[in-house]
Parts: structure tokens; C-alpha cells; sequence
């Protein structure tokens, strides 16, 4: 296929505007050129990508395909030009790191303090998604490098195991469930809580699981990290479910009860993953080996 980034990018606008007009308006092209380059892409493909109506156009289901393809495309170039324009003002390496929201509140922020002081010229994309989403960015090859809690690496990853953490429930010393030695999920469930954002991957995963057993989490509040959600149960709000890591640090300062949950899911194995640690780029492989060596687990590779 001939395409350029230029063909793609008007697909995108004009799929999006609903007109080959509005697209290539959007784009800065003449509405000639943008025909042209519309027709030659269903000419070279063999299948129409748009559906010509009296008023606008219709993507039929080859040019949803592509619209796909061509959105991810689109953002790894903007993405690709972002880290080589990067290097004009020094930066000598660019890792994408996708995360999970336990290693993000707990062992990762200090572990990559240390690693950025280390490697001044490196810069890290950081982000929070779900494990299976973190899996899926890297077989794409969307993400770089991978920390997640999960307990089956599919064939095509490799994964270091760099320790474990415990979702806990914390209340206040007095609430009614704090003299208790653990407790099941579906005990807490009738509990007003004090949450993360929806968008959190630990609270989209908390919420599925109720969703399993058929119940919903009542929130009285939600809030983006878990220094105010602590704060928020310390006053009595409502209790919350957050990692062992997290309920460690701010009980330090705050009054807090822990209460481990004893579903076997709440104990989160931690791992990093990447396609092949051989083939990152050179700071890629030199994050891997930092997080290996901070770990207190076993650092082999399996496949």
C-alpha cells in the first residue's frame, strides 16, 4: 500500500466530520486533492472506505478498519516526532512505561526518582492503564516497557517478577470493621467508600469484580490519589480499599486501620514486561535492569 501520513490523517478528519468537505477543511487540503486521495486509497485497497450520501459520507466497515490502523498510526508518529524533536535540547532517550495503579502509588514513584537523577539525559512516558491493557500495549508495541499485576504473561512477553503487594481495606481505629484479622470483598460491599477517579485501573478493576458478584460500590467521594482518599477515611467519610504499600506510608501521620481482604485476587504480584529486554532501546534495557536489581524477588526471565 502507498498510503502517507498525510492520506491517514485526512481519512481520520473526514470519517470524523462525516464529510469529505468538512475533512479536508480540517486538514488544509483543496477539496479536489482530498477526493483524489480518497479515491486512491480505494483504489489501491479495492474496497470503498466511504459510503457517498446526499448530504455528507458514511464510513462502511473497511474504513472503520482503517480508520483503527490509522488512529494508532497517527498518535505512534506523533508520538515518534515528540522524542526525536526531544533530542534537539539534549535528551538522549525516550521509554514508554505503562503501569498499574498499584506500582504507580507505591514502589515506582521512588524507584523512578532514583533512575531519573541516575539518567538525566532520559526522559518516561508514565501511564496508568489495567494489566490486560498493559499486556495489549505491548504486544502492539505501543508501550515500551510494562509493570503489572497479573498472573499469566502470554506467549510473545517476557516478565521479572519484582515483588507483591496486598489490596487492604482501611476505616477509622473506631469503625466496626477494624478489629478484624481480614475480611472478604463481599463483606464490605454494603460500606460507603471513598474512591479514585473511574478512569483509576485499580478502581475500574474493583468495580468489575463487585460487577462478578453482582453487586455495586457506593461512593461518597471520589478523589486522584490516595494521599486525600486516606485523609478522607481518617475523618470518618467512608472506608476504601487501597494497596498495603499506600496504608503503610500514611498511617505514619494519619489514624488509620488496615484490614488485609482475604480474596486470593487481592494479592498483586508485580511484574515487569516487555516484548524482548534485548531488543528495548538502550535506556529501555538499562530501566529494566534497575527495576531487576531494586527488587527483592527473583529477576530471571520467563517466557
Amino acid at each position: 500500500m502507498r498510503f502517507d501520513i498525510t492520506d491517514l490523517r485526512l481519512f481520520i478528519q473526514v470519517a470524523e466530520a462525516g464529510s469529505i468537505t468538512a475533512g479536508a477543511e480540517r486538514s488544509n487540503i483543496a477539496l479536489s486533492a482530498a477526493s483524489a486521495r480518497i479515491s486512491g486509497m480505494e483504489a489501491e485497497l479495492g474496497v470503498p472506505l466511504l459510503e457517498r450520501q446526499r448530504i455528507g459520507v458514511r464510513v462502511t466497515e473497511a474504513g472503520h478498519a482503517l480508520l483503527h490502523h490509522a488512529r494508532t498510526i497517527d498518535r505512534q508518529f506523533a508520538r515518534m516526532k515528540g522524542e526525536l524533536d526531544e533530542f534537539a535540547f539534549g535528551l538522549k532517550g525516550h521509554v514508554r512505561l505503562f503501569t498499574n495503579t498499584n506500582a504507580e502509588t507505591g514502589m515506582l514513584p521512588d524507584i523512578l526518582a532514583a533512575f531519573l537523577l541516575d539518567h538525566p539525559a532520559v526522559n518516561i512516558d508514565l501511564q496508568e492503564h489495567l494489566s490486560e491493557e498493559i499486556i495489549q500495549a505491548l504486544l502492539e508495541g505501543i508501550a515500551d516497557i510494562g509493570v503489572l499485576a497479573t498472573g499469566t504473561i502470554p506467549e510473545g512477553l517476557e516478565s521479572f517478577s519484582i515483588g507483591s503487594d496486598r489490596l487492604v481495606l482501611i476505616c477509622t481505629p473506631s469503625h466496626a470493621l477494624a478489629g478484624r484479622g481480614s475480611i472478604e470483598f463481599s463483606e464490605v460491599l454494603d460500606q460507603d467508600f471513598i474512591g479514585l477517579h473511574e478512569e483509576a485501573a485499580m478502581q475500574a478493576f474493583l468495580a468489575e469484580t463487585a460487577a462478578h458478584l453482582g453487586r455495586r460500590m457506593r461512593f461518597r467521594m471520589r478523589l486522584r490519589g490516595f494521599d486525600g482518599v486516606c485523609r478522607m477515611v481518617e475523618r470518618g467519610i467512608g472506608v476504601a480499599i487501597v494497596p498495603l504499600s499506600s496504608a503503610d506510608f500514611f498511617r505514619r501521620f494519619l489514624r488509620l486501620a488496615v484490614v488485609p481482604l482475604a480474596d486470593s485476587w487481592a494479592e498483586r504480584h508485580l511484574k515487569i514486561c516487555c516484548k524482548d529486554a534485548a531488543e528495548l532501546p538502550p535506556q529501555g534495557r538499562k530501566l529494566v535492569q534497575f527495576l531487576a536489581l531494586r527488587a527483592t524477588t527473583d529477576t530471571q526471565p520467563t517466557r
